[in-house]
């Protein structure tokens, strides 16, 4: 009978966060795009877990008013206004790979990354961009443990970055048989006297 107990509770224990939290605490909230942003996930567990990796989820999403036109069947169409959503950056930097977390373990986990896709945070009547992180412990064989989620303001514009390649080249320069001004050996007239080179 213990045993038939005890295989429900593994099978429940399934589908139930484990008794562990994670917290997320930023070097900042504003940022440029190209900024680094670093942070510190600290973790705490009441009860063994075996964790798969300890990360940060960043998300920027966009969310957008459109104006629909539904057909009624009979030759008319009426319009509404509906909202869009999507995600048009995501990046989940690791804090930590598998670990195993025993009862009463409090840790911290640095993390960094970049800001270099997305948007700039942006709201309006039609359309809003909006940043957001939040930390994330992934357990194994169970629902993840998250923090809160914490808004960020994302400013300025994702910038490329452009090489130019320089080509240098070597230019031989010969004298005028008539004054003796060096000019380009590619030049067929000399630009002081005028005089055509003779090849």
């Amino acid at each position: 009978m213990l045993q038939e107990g005890q295989t429900i509770m593994s099978f429940l224990k399934r589908f139930t966060k484990p008794k562990s939290s994670v917290s997320l605490r930023l070097n900042k909230g504003a940022f440029n795009f190209g900024d680094k942003l670093e942070g510190i996930l600290t973790v705490t567990a009441e009860e063994e877990v075996d964790v798969t990796e300890i990360r940060a989820e960043l998300r920027c999403d966009e969310r957008r008013k459109e104006h629909v036109s539904i057909s009624d069947g009979h030759g008319g169409y009426t319009g509404s206004d509906q909202w869009s959503n999507r995600t048009i950056y995501s990046e989940n930097p690791q804090a930590s790979g598998p670990i195993h977390l025993s009862a009463g373990y409090r840790g911290e986990f640095p993390f960094s990354t970049n800001i270099g896709g997305g948007q700039p945070s942006y709201a309006s009547d039609q359309r809003t961009v909006t940043w957001a992180i939040k930390g994330v412990i992934g357990i194994k064989g169970r629902p993840d443990v998250t923090s809160p989620i914490i808004g960020m303001q994302v400013a300025g514009m994702p910038t490329t970055v452009t090489t130019e390649k320089i080509v240098e080249r070597e230019v031989v320069m010969i004298p005028c048989q008539y004054c003796g001004t060096l000019f380009p050996q590619t030049a067929t007239i000399c630009p002081k006297c005028g005089a055509q080179r003779k090849v």
